[in-house]
């Protein structure tokens, strides 16, 4: 597989910050490849910048130096825009905080992905994704009607609703307690299982890391093996 048929790969990228005090190197020649269909989890404690490269890889922010691919486009050539036409209908996301519009009901918020991919009936799939994810009853609640799993499992349903071909998840499980998170883990593998897509996962969870095909340690700025 050519690095170019990677949904999305990374070559020598760096961040960092001016800070009072001097550059602050958050990430430092960080090289990384995607593979079609593939699990790879990201292991670092609180504050290695597992959630900042993630959010370069998604294009959500800009590196410092170096280069990202995703879907074999080179983002620095890419404005606002056009990353996000790119990633329409081929990427979800899965946060910690799980994001959901807090002024749309469940339904909504899973519809919403599907129309900005310019899908023409999106509520009968939205409607379907809830219900993988056991949440048929509560289609028209607010997300501060529901719980944290169940909003998180609202998340997990708008992330696969467009049936992405990648995945980025962002300590999914974090904030939840262990029964819930489990729970939250077996819908994720489930439904990446049965989409085929690519899952990049950033977590201190070594569980849940164990689940993925691969494991890397994020340290000192620097993306290394797992051990």
């Amino acid at each position: 597989m050519t690095p170019d048929s990677n949904p999305v790969s990374a070559f020598r990228l760096s961040k960092n910050i001016d800070a009072p005090a001097g550059r602050i190197d958050i990430l430092q020649d960080v090289n990384l490849e995607l593979g079609a269909g593939e699990a790879v989890a990201i292991l670092g404690a609180s504050g290695s910048g597992k959630s900042t490269l993630l959010g370069l890889l998604a294009g959500l922010d800009d590196a410092s130096g170096g280069k990202i691919k995703l879907f074999g486009e080179d983002l620095s050539q890419l404005d606002e825009d056009g990353r996000a036409a790119l990633r329409a209908g081929r990427v979800g996301f899965v946060f910690q905080s799980f994001q959901l519009l807090p002024g749309m009901t469940a339904l909504e918020n899973v519809m919403l992905p599907l129309e900005l991919a310019g899908e023409s009936k999106p509520k009968p799939l939205a409607e379907a994704a809830l219900s993988q994810v056991e949440l048929s009853q509560r289609l028209h609640h607010y997300p501060s009607q529901l719980s944290g799993g169940e909003q998180q499992r609202v998340a997990i349903a708008r992330a696969f609703a467009t049936r992405p071909l990648l995945l980025f998840a962002d300590e999914p499980t974090g904030s939840l307690d262990q029964a819930t998170g489990e729970r939250i883990s077996d819908l994720i593998f489930q439904l990446r299982s049965e989409t085929g897509a690519a899952l990049l996962l950033v977590t201190h969870d070594v569980h849940l890391a164990a689940r993925c095909d691969r494991r890397l340690q994020l340290q000192h700025g620097s993306l290394g093996s797992a051990s």
